[in-house]
């Protein structure tokens, strides 16, 4: 053992998750704390993305390239647009026809934000997640929170909290068990910097200008 402390595996329901144990989830998170959750497609692992810190230890427990962004859920087109420099007509356009849902969008980057979440791209991917837990989760913590898959880099994405613990027996610290999600692609991600919005990666919802 390396001194960490073991994974904690909560169970929640996933389509009304206990106040209570979101609140705790919440905390954890704005604590610094990785908390491994349910989203439409997989599993993610989330942390406070204003926290520097927080955020490499994201990269660490991946073993994830520096090169490569992290994705980041918020509650509200508000909270996105607190993350970004600007946000055209037409991306909100797009967050109002598919938010809370499965599509990413691309936008220019508030400056304050950690390097190594936007991987000194300038840009960052936002989306307001359609998963009970994952929403209820973004809301309890009340801060933008990361979600890359729940997965070594190179390894298949996790598709129940089994396969989570199994990567992570330690380093993670909640897992939010809300039993098995769908699989897939993941969501739409949509670079909204030009018009019409680009296609980095085709997934659940079309998109066009």
């Amino acid at each position: 053992m390396t001194g960490q402390v073991l994974t904690r595996v909560v169970r929640v329901d996933p389509t009304a998750p206990a106040p209570a144990t979101l609140a705790a989830a919440g905390a954890a998170i704005r604590a610094g704390k990785l908390v491994a959750f349910p989203t439409e497609s997989l599993y993610g692992l989330g942390v406070d993305a204003r926290s520097a810190a927080a955020v490499d230890r994201v990269f660490s427990v991946k073993g994830r390239p520096e090169s490569k962004p992290l994705l980041v859920l918020v509650d509200s087109v508000a909270s996105a647009e607190a993350l970004c420099r600007s946000v055209s007509d037409g991306a909100r356009e797009l967050m109002a026809r598919h938010w809370p849902g499965p599509l990413t969008l691309v936008l220019p980057a508030a400056l304050d934000l950690p390097e190594a979440l936007t991987a000194g791209t300038g840009t960052i991917g936002i989306r307001v997640p359609g998963h009970p837990v994952a929403l209820a989760l973004v809301r309890a913590a009340g801060v933008p929170v990361t979600a890359p898959s729940a997965n070594p880099s190179g390894a298949p994405p996790p598709t129940t909290p089994a396969q989570v613990r199994d990567y992570f027996p330690e380093g993670v610290d909640i897992i939010l068990d809300g039993g098995p999600t769908p699989g897939g692609v993941g969501s739409t991600i949509a670079d909204c910097t030009i018009w019409p919005p680009r296609i980095l990666r085709p997934g659940p919802i079309e998109v066009s200008g």
